[in-house]
């Protein structure tokens, strides 16, 4: 995630579309125990009509707003809605993270507006990132519509130079890890002054024509590493390259084409400007704000309102309440979420070598996700004796619920971090303050506590 540093104004009004207005229980019913399929709750797309401008009385103009809802553990008729805010990126989904324990938990049905009930149930909103300080502003601006919020690795500061960010990669790379990549940065740059047009090449990168855009490209492929709880995918190489006396381009080329292009997904049309100046179609346009490199993609009228920002919403002396913060140790965007606990808005670190963005709800490492089935039969086999193993395993298939569980588990599983006990920990406190606040609304009978 490469944080938006500007206000997002009315959007929070857009993320409210039914609460408190929502469904029937005939058509609870009739949802209830849909299929599970890996890393997502649910895939299946619903609409409803969103009013275009909520704060004209004169525009009634409509759009198709897309949403999901997971309805599998909702306990009716009282069990609460965690309303998941999806992001700034397409919505393809309810991804399948911690929030399914969760919801099983809470007995929790799990609603996920794309990002633009006639009940008295209780809301309670969840995000990661900068969905992340949406559901904190969403609880600071609505408390009257919602129990609390999870503001996992939430971006609630505006920051205009982030050189804190830079400073967490090297203290989360190491001191030896560090110096490989410095010395591999003035290399980067000595070659691209001397034969820009081959190094380029040599990263996959000859579209790439303005120097500045390649070098966001590579600097973003090595921050990725420690921001999404990969650090030995980068370091190790990098560090083994150097002991060995390789050439230390190559070897970062082929860490950048191998995993951040081919393992994690990233694209290399989305750091061209001249692409993102035309209509061509990628969130990635929304993360240009990059000072001159903003003002060249979107005109000299558009800049950071960083102050007016952090006035309006608070920054990190946000004035709200009930308000879960986490953040992971290793997680450059840390620096720009609130990490000091103020009353009623706990904030839990979790500390470990591969603890990146969202560990609470994603486990480790939090990008790219595990393919779905890659540790089924790993985690299945943990479950049985293994004198049982020949025999079940052929009769897996079948086991339709037993295969779901094991999917979800390979997800989120904190066992794959470096000190699941630290994860766990902060996952206990979270699901403590939860039940908290649940419970306050519960006993006032309405949709949600205000205080």
């Amino acid at each position: 995630m490469r944080v938006l540093l500007v206000s997002v104004g009315s959007l929070l009004v857009i993320l409210m579309f039914t609460v408190c207005n929502g469904l029937s229980t005939s058509r609870i019913l009739e949802r209830m125990h849909s299929s599970v399929s890996g890393k997502y709750l649910t895939r299946e797309e619903l609409w409803f009509n969103q009013t275009l401008d909520h704060f004209s009385p004169y525009d009634h103009r409509k759009f198709g707003q897309r949403y999901y809802e997971y309805l599998d553990e909702f306990r009716l008729p009282d069990g609460p809605i965690f309303l998941k805010i999806c992001g700034e990126s397409a919505c393809n989904g309810i991804q399948n993270d911690y929030i399914s324990v969760l919801a099983k938990k809470f007995g929790a049905a799990v609603v996920t507006p794309e990002h633009r009930t006639n009940f008295d149930n209780p809301w309670f909103v969840f995000g990661v990132s900068y969905a992340g300080a949406l559901s904190a502003w969403f609880r600071l601006k609505f408390p009257h519509l919602t129990c609390g919020s999870l503001a996992s690795s939430g971006v609630v500061l505006a920051v205009y130079n982030f050189t804190e960010f830079d400073q967490q990669v090297g203290e989360s790379a190491g001191p030896e890890c560090k110096t490989v990549l410095q010395e591999v940065t003035q290399l980067v740059e000595e070659q691209l002054g001397s034969n820009g047009k081959a190094l380029k090449s040599k990263f996959g990168a000859s579209e790439l024509q303005i120097d500045g855009d390649f070098l966001y490209f590579l600097a973003d492929a090595a921050a990725i590493a420690f921001q999404y709880g990969n650090p030995d995918k980068l370091c190790t190489p990098m560090t083994e390259a150097k002991k060995a006396g390789e050439d230390l381009v190559s070897a970062y080329a082929k860490y950048v084409k191998e995993f951040y292009v081919g393992s994690f997904g990233a694209d290399v049309q989305s750091y061209n400007q001249e692409n993102l100046k035309s209509d061509y179609e990628s969130g990635d346009r929304l993360w240009w704000y990059h000072l001159d490199l903003c003002k060249n993609v979107f005109g000299e009228d558009v800049y950071p309102v960083v102050d007016d920002t952090n006035l309006y919403y608070g920054g990190t002396d946000i004035a709200g309440s009930k308000i879960v913060f986490t953040n992971g140790s290793q997680d450059p965007w840390r620096h720009a979420s609130k990490q000091v606990s103020s009353p009623d808005m706990p904030s839990y670190i979790i500390t470990c070598h591969n603890c990146g963005h969202g560990t609470d709800l994603r486990g480790c490492p939090q990008s790219p996700l595990v393919p779905e089935g890659q540790y089924i039969f790993s985690s299945w086999v943990h479950l049985y004796p293994q004198k049982r193993v020949k025999r079940e395993k052929r009769n897996y298939t079948a086991n339709m619920s037993q295969k779901i569980w094991c999917t979800r588990y390979s997800l989120w599983n904190s066992k794959n971090c470096s000190s699941p006990d630290a994860v766990n920990k902060v996952r206990q406190q979270m699901i403590e303050q939860i039940d908290l606040w649940l419970s306050q609304c519960h006993a006032v009978g309405k949709c949600s506590l205000s205080t």
